[in-house]
């Protein structure tokens, strides 16, 4: 029988502590994989000016590193995880590229207005922009589901996006590329993630409505959409029992790792891309997005 899991990355069931959200990276077991000692870059993204919300750790950490070894300056917003950002912020220093670490709640307007202006007066206009922050937490029910709770989701996950997009169009030129993270939970909703499947298929729906408007100007937008991906999200939103056996469910029978979802990232981002737009590219082990 042939190697399943040929990269020899971590498979269920885990035994790592419960952590209270957002969560932090270094606390997780087994240590979520980055890219930090596979990533090589090929200057695809040579001089590029990049901002990437959410990048302290998870999916944003990896995608921050593969792009400054791309050869873009990176940008990053974080909600409140200092030490994570640091190393973040490391990780775009250690490929010789500008970093710039920004830390607010996107989930207020006024915050991601004042973000974008932050990014474009540092780095001279933004070439990318992807929209990854997010919020989520697991609900048995949907009494469960608090109206703050909902808002804040909301808030967070797809009207942010809006937000931050519309602020950062005067920043950019053609050629120009948008990237939002949306989930396979936009075809397939968790019904332990009522709030958090309904923003993620809001969000595919912004993105392919976004990528018709923008077509005219020659900026891009593309959506990611990823099954399970082992990030500090996990350990500090879901119940015990399902962060043991993260991954499980699909065909390779593990979690993604951070450093898998990047390389997808640089393909949108890229200039290889010019006719990828309206996209939705799933992530999802085997796993068919429909």
């Amino acid at each position: 029988m042939e190697d399943s899991n040929p990269f020899n990355y971590p498979t269920p069931p885990f035994d790592t502590p419960h952590q209270e959200p957002p969560g932090q990276s270094g606390r997780m077991n087994p240590q979520p994989d980055y890219g930090v000692k596979s990533y090589k870059g090929a200057r695809r993204l040579e001089g590029k000016k990049t901002l990437i919300t959410g990048a302290d750790s998870g999916i944003g950490r990896a995608v921050a590193l593969a792009f400054a070894r791309e050869g873009a300056d990176v940008a990053f917003a974080y909600l409140s995880e200092d030490e994570d950002a640091a190393e973040t912020e490391r990780l775009i220093k250690d490929a010789g590229r500008q970093a710039l670490k920004v830390r607010t709640d996107v989930s207020k307007p006024e915050n991601c207005r004042k973000l974008i202006e932050q990014v474009a007066g540092a780095f001279g206009g933004i070439d990318v922009l992807v929209n990854n922050a997010a919020h989520q937490m697991s609900f048995p029910s949907i009494e469960d589901i608090s109206d703050e709770e909902w808002e804040l989701t909301f808030a967070t996950n797809i009207s942010s996006m809006f937000y931050l997009t519309k602020a950062a169009l005067k920043h950019m030129k053609p050629g120009g590329s948008i990237i939002n993270t949306a989930s396979v939970n936009a075809d397939s909703p968790s019904p332990q993630l009522l709030a958090y499947a309904t923003t993620k298929g809001a969000i595919q729906n912004f993105t392919g409505g976004l990528a018709q408007i923008l077509a005219e100007r020659g900026i891009r937008a593309n959506a990611v959409a990823p099954g399970p991906v082992w990030t500090p999200l996990i350990p500090s939103t879901m119940p015990e029992e399902a962060v043991k056996n993260f991954g499980k469910q699909v065909p390779m029978g593990r979690p993604a790792q951070p450093a898998e979802l990047a390389p997808v990232y640089v393909m949108l981002a890229s200039d290889e891309a010019s006719y990828v737009s309206g996209a939705t590219v799933a992530v999802t082990g085997g796993k068919p997005f429909i």
